[in-house]
């Protein structure tokens, strides 16, 4: 039972250890625009807005919108 404990640790060990070294400049490769979250801002806002007037939960602001999205 030991050594199949034992093991399955290893195992479990080998396939979480997926760490990298990453070179100083290799990194501003990850730094890109692109690689965020909300590349365009402005996009993201518009987004943000259209959810909020559908859902009628804007944070925050204790006001309601519709659910026209005219808001």
């Amino acid at each position: 039972m030991r050594r199949w404990l034992a093991a399955g640790l290893a195992l479990a060990a080998l396939c979480t250890s997926g760490c990298a070294n990453t070179k100083p400049w290799e990194r501003e490769l990850h730094a890109r625009e692109e690689m965020g979250w909300n590349p365009d801002p402005l996009e993201a806002q518009l987004r943000a807005h259209i959810y909020f007037s559908k859902e009628a939960t804007q944070p925050g602001s204790g006001s309601g919108g519709g659910g026209c999205g005219c808001n």
